[in-house]
């Protein structure tokens, strides 16, 4: 019988946990995109992410607002 190599799965991190660099996602993408696609490139529900960008003080640019006319 042959052996099957283990694929490399991206490591989770412990349910409530952000790694460093979806923090460092969330801070770049956060003033310009849509929270629901931020939340689906990291791998979260939306309102984990609005939570965690509340937490960290984001918000949206007025450019952006502008553009989908909540300004």
């Amino acid at each position: 019988m042959a052996k099957r190599k283990k694929t490399a799965k991206k490591k989770k991190a412990p349910k409530g946990m952000w790694p460093t660099r979806d923090v460092n996602l969330l801070k770049k993408l956060f003033p310009t995109n849509p929270t629901s696609k931020i939340a689906k490139k990291l791998g979260r529900k939306t309102d984990a992410v609005k939570k965690k960008a509340s937490r960290m003080g984001l918000r949206k640019s007025k450019r952006y607002l502008k553009s989908i006319g909540r300004v």
